[in-house]
């Protein structure tokens, strides 16, 4: 009868040192995780593919690590531009997310996805109404960090944002939304 009460025990001693050992680890997983994720303020300059001229705009990213090489991201931001020698003004707040690659600490490379509500913004002396819509695009793009304090780096990324063809009611009616992306932001850690 002792010999079940000794092996029960023993059981029970083991279940305590697994569930002890498992608490730990996700405790300490968890804190790495915690320690991983950054929020990244930036502004940034966007260019059309079929335009030279450059057009600041701002947006807000929050990034955390998935996995040892992989980092999570979701961001939003604001950017506006002026088409058709300033008949038709576009407003576009994208919110996008994005996984990224991480093969060395200060690069990043990959891509995602993104909702972008836009506003078409037709100038006051065309009989057309304003519009707004909700596209989905994608995107592929990388960058890299610069650490200039332990728990803040600046962050200079680049991408390519990929939509359909869009209209307007201005001659010619449709048009390539293509554009790239240039950010420089300060990546800080919490």
């Amino acid at each position: 009868m002792i010999k079940d009460g000794d092996r029960i025990l023993a059981g029970l001693m083991r279940r305590a040192a697994a569930g002890a050992l498992a608490f730990w680890i996700v405790l300490l997983l968890g804190v790495q995780i915690a320690r991983a994720t950054e929020l990244v303020p930036a502004v940034g300059w966007m260019r059309l593919k079929d335009n030279s001229e450059s057009k600041s705009f701002a947006s807000l990213a929050l990034r955390s690590d998935l996995l040892p090489a992989v980092q999570a991201e979701v961001a939003a931001g604001y950017r506006s531009e002026d088409r058709f020698a300033d008949q038709l003004h576009v407003k576009m707040w994208p919110v996008t997310a994005s996984l990224w690659l991480t093969p060395i600490p200060v690069i990043y490379a990959g891509g995602g996805v993104g909702w972008y509500h836009t506003t078409l913004d037709y100038a006051s002396n065309l009989p057309f109404a304003d519009e707004t819509r909700e596209e989905f695009g994608v995107h592929l793009g990388g960058g890299f960090k610069v650490p200039v304090v332990p728990t803040a780096a600046v962050d200079l990324g680049g991408r390519y944002v990929m939509m359909r063809d869009q209209e307007s009611h201005l001659i010619p009616q449709r048009f390539d939304p293509d554009f790239w992306v240039t950010t420089l932001g300060l990546a800080i850690r919490f």
